[in-house]
């Protein structure tokens, strides 16, 4: 009996044993580059184990201003010590003595460090070309003056440039036929998600040594440089923001106190943006939850009475527009008394200045009877309802989207309210179902200010390998579909010259400004109370210089009280400030 559980003992041992070997077989010999679900390298990890390195550059392309210069990063010439120096003498006085930093500094720095790491904390010292010439002359083992790449703290256009992140899975899933490491980043929102396969790294630039377990050189003191050594990569994605103009147009959403919304700033000429801020901002502690990462600019929003621009466009063509017709804005859409916007009679041209509901509701109606589809014709031929984003084909991608999370306007969602006469006349106020993008908006304003010629916007004009030269050009391109008459742009010019120039008008604000301006504005009711008391989006949209326009603005703030705004002061400052960097030189 005793032999046969010894047996039975021996071949549950051999079975396990078994088992064990063919573990350690998979490990050591079948799967070293590719373990597990998670697809882990054993060889890479294992080196890993014994190295140490700093990273110089990782490797991912970059984001250029129109300019060149770099938006989401910078280089910097900086000091990089290693913590082996701590074993060994090292000439710590001449190197205190070309940095300008003090021994006990450059020692108390070394003997904490368990890892090679940049001098400076929280910001690292930046060293002069002759500085980094003379330590790196030294040829001190350990000491190193590099040009390093840093992420900047604070992005400009950070929601729309957009941010990065680890996931091994989607890693996977976006790029199954490319060999990446798991920690590769990948773009999560904005620019970075569109852009992403060509920002990705053909490897990363370091510096690398080898150390045993206490972190003791294994190999010598001697640190090697790796670099993927392509004259390509990283590639550059030189983007159409103007980074001086970014960086101010920021600051006076802030001055401001724009909590939620921001503003469009598009360049006439090349239908690109000069500028686009979305607020809130970014949470940095936890970036890719919260409503941060949202670039409101892009989202579709209750528009009021900027819409009563669409309008006047089709009771143009309808020759709805008669100078002699008066309208009495003295009334309210449904006809009870109008007790806080008591206009009286006003024309039309009067009734756009001053943005009298009563007129555009009466004229919503007729146009719908004509056609009720008509308003959504005209929105469509001054570009408002989107998407209004640079798309084509690049390399083997059909229906590239620059701007992969603009979302489309409306004028109505169903065949049922198109017909409706009380829904027309709500509409042509731009509420009901009306909605429209901040991005759209600022178009709808660019392709008047052009005489009726509707472009896509752009957002990057060019993707350079790293020696500059040009890999994919995103040339001007005009968006498909009817447009409005050369007439009818003139007509429309007018108009939203008149909301500055009359004294009434609801651009008033503006008629002092350095350039003129020519524009609309718009208070949507948006549903939602706080307190007891209705919320409100509150807009101005226009261009500028009137007589030779070359910007097209958008200010807009969300969801704040009847009596708030700043609108105004940010579109009248924003108008400032280019023209003062404009002439700057006289």
């Amino acid at each position: 009996m005793w032999k046969i559980r010894a047996k039975g003992l021996l071949y549950i041992c051999i079975f396990f044993f078994t088992l064990l070997l063919f573990r350690l077989m998979k490990i050591q010999l079948i799967n070293t580059e590719n373990f597990s679900k998670h697809h882990i390298n054993l060889l890479e990890e294992s080196v890993k184990q014994r190295t140490q390195e700093l990273v110089i550059d990782n490797g991912r392309g970059s984001f250029l201003d129109r300019n060149g210069n770099m938006l989401t990063h910078k280089k910097e010439s900086v000091l990089v010590l290693f913590p082996f120096l701590k074993k060994m003498d090292w000439d710590v006085e001449k190197v205190s003595s070309i940095s300008g930093i003090s021994q006990e500094s450059l020692q108390h720095a070394v003997e904490k460090a368990k890892k090679p790491f940049t001098y400076g904390n929280p910001e690292p010292v930046e060293l002069t070309d002759s500085q980094v010439e003379r330590i790196n002359a030294l040829e001190i083992p350990g000491v190193f003056a590099i040009d390093k790449k840093f992420e900047r703290k604070s992005l400009p256009a950070e929601q729309l440039i957009g941010l990065t992140g680890e996931n091994p899975t989607e890693l996977v899933n976006r790029y199954p036929k490319k060999e990446l490491p798991r920690e590769t980043l990948i773009g999560v929102s904005g620019l970075e998600k569109s852009f992403d396969e060509f920002l990705l790294p053909e490897g990363k630039s370091k510096l690398v040594y080898h150390v045993d377990g206490d972190g003791a050189p294994l190999f010598g003191i001697n640190v090697k440089y790796v670099d993927p050594a392509n004259p390509f990569y990283p590639v550059n994605v030189k983007t159409t923001i103007d980074k001086t103009i970014q960086q101010k147009a920021e600051e006076l959403v802030d001055r401001y106190q724009i909590k939620k919304g921001g503003l469009v700033l598009l360049d006439i000429k090349d239908n690109s943006i000069l500028a686009m801020v979305s607020r809130p901002n970014v949470n940095k502690k936890d970036p890719y939850s919260g409503s941060g990462i949202t670039n409101r600019m892009l989202k579709q929003q209750i528009m009021g009475s900027v819409f009563k621009t669409v309008v006047a466009a089709a009771a143009i063509d309808q020759n709805l527009d008669n100078p002699a017709r008066v309208f009495d804005c003295s009334k309210k859409i449904n006809g009870e008394p109008e007790l806080k916007y008591d206009y009286g009679k006003l024309n039309f041209s009067e009734s756009f200045a001053r943005s009298c509901n009563r007129t555009f509701g009466e004229l919503s109606k007729e146009l719908q009877k004509i056609d009720p589809t008509i308003l959504e014709q005209y929105a469509s031929r001054l570009s408002l309802i989107g998407p209004v984003g640079w798309e084509g084909d690049v390399y083997h991608t059909s229906d590239f989207k620059q701007l992969g999370e603009e979302e489309k306007g409306r004028v109505f969602q169903s065949d049922n309210a198109r017909k409706d006469s009380n829904y027309a006349a709500m509409s042509g106020i731009g509420q009901h179902e009306v909605r429209a993008t901040p991005l759209a908006v600022a178009n709808m304003m660019a392709t008047i200010a052009r005489g009726g010629q509707k472009e896509m916007v752009r957002a990057v004009s060019k993707i350079q390998y790293k020696n500059g030269t040009t890999i994919v050009n995103f040339p001007q391109q005009n968006l498909p579909g009817d447009t409005i008459s050369s007439y009818t742009a003139m007509k429309l010019q007018k108009l939203l010259r008149s909301v500055v120039q009359n004294p009434n008008g609801t651009g008033k604000w503006f008629q002092n400004l350095p350039y003129e301006v020519a524009g609309k504005s718009g208070t949507a009711e948006t549903g939602k109370y706080l307190k007891g008391k209705q919320l409100h989006n509150k807009w101005f949209a226009g261009y500028f210089p009137y007589e030779s326009p070359k910007y097209a603005l958008v200010a807009v703030n969300f969801d704040v009280y009847d009596n708030e705004g700043g609108v105004n002061l940010l579109f009248s400052d924003m108008v400032k400030m280019l023209y003062s960097n404009n002439h700057l030189d006289e």
